[in-house]
């Protein structure tokens, strides 16, 4: 795909499972499932999926997924898979390397889409992307480091230290634009802090979804997460978000969606629904 200077591609970084319950919040299993089967373990499969801008003298990847450090029991407890997708063999697709980055925006600093940040080398860790910078919203980095007892399981230092000690982080307030061509939006009903990126021409507009829309079956107003901090502000920011999203026509990207990479939304009989898949190669 090709959005303004951008050549925009999907790169898929991990396959993982997380709590069907704790994915849907207060909506029963018995609507849930029907859009996400549960496992023995009550987890739903997922992905975590990120995005790859190459334009203006830049290679940007947004958001980096699970990563590579955790150990067996973790791996076990989450249904972490690399061996079939991971971050590495996704930028070898494309002909490219962690090297070859100039760019990290991070959505958020929650272990799902920045445990790829860093990565172990002779048993230490460092940056994966050596010769890039690593974009952060200075709300969510204040809050990573400071977490709440309902946060500190999702917001791991490993993920972030380093870069911090190598001069690697810059930092984002709110503001309406990153680079040409690439806005953003900032929602803090899931977690302080989150950004959006929506990469945009004359013609199209892609709106990268994070954690306000992880799959596709979390277009409805209701069906949010039990992680998000905030649910009346998360249902605020999306009735605010698929409005303008139907309106104009955007594309919006799913991070965790195992089927729907990004696709169109309608509003019908008083609901929002995707309307329309809309796919990347893989």
């Amino acid at each position: 795909m090709k959005i303004g200077n951008y050549k925009v591609y999907s790169i898929l970084t991990s396959q993982f499972s997380l709590d069907g319950g704790a994915m849907f919040g207060i909506i029963p299993k018995t609507l849930w499932e029907k859009e996400a089967p549960a496992d023995n373990y009550n987890r739903i499969s997922m992905v975590t999926r990120s995005l790859l801008l190459i334009g203006n003298d830049r290679k940007i990847i947004i958001d980096t997924g699970n990563g590579d450090k955790w150990d067996k029991k973790f791996r076990s407890i989450y249904n972490i898979k690399l061996d079939k997708v991971n971050l590495n063999s996704s930028l070898l697709k494309v002909g490219l390397s962690p090297d070859d980055i100039t760019d990290v925006f991070c959505t958020h600093l929650h272990f799902d889409h920045a445990g790829g940040n860093t990565t172990y080398q002779n048993e230490q860790i460092v940056p994966t992307f050596q010769n890039a910078s690593y974009w952060v919203h200075s709300d969510n980095w204040n809050l990573a480091n400071s977490p709440s007892e309902k946060d500190r399981g999702s917001y791991l230092e490993e993920n972030w230290k380093v870069l911090a000690q190598n001069n690697m982080i810059q930092f984002i307030n709110d503001k309406n634009q990153f680079l040409p061509g690439i806005n953003i939006f900032v929602s803090n009903g899931h977690t302080t802090g989150m950004m959006h990126p929506i990469i945009t021409d004359n013609s199209k507009t892609l709106f990268y979804a994070a954690d306000i829309f992880p799959m596709a079956s979390h277009i409805p107003l209701s069906w949010i997460m039990a992680y998000d901090i905030d649910p009346v502000q998360i249902i605020n920011e999306k009735k605010y978000l698929l409005s303008k999203i139907v309106d104009e026509d955007w594309i919006v990207f799913f991070e965790h969606d195992p089927i729907t990479q990004a696709g169109k939304v309608g509003f019908n009989n008083g609901k929002f629904n995707l309307k329309e898949r809309v796919v990347f190669s893989e």
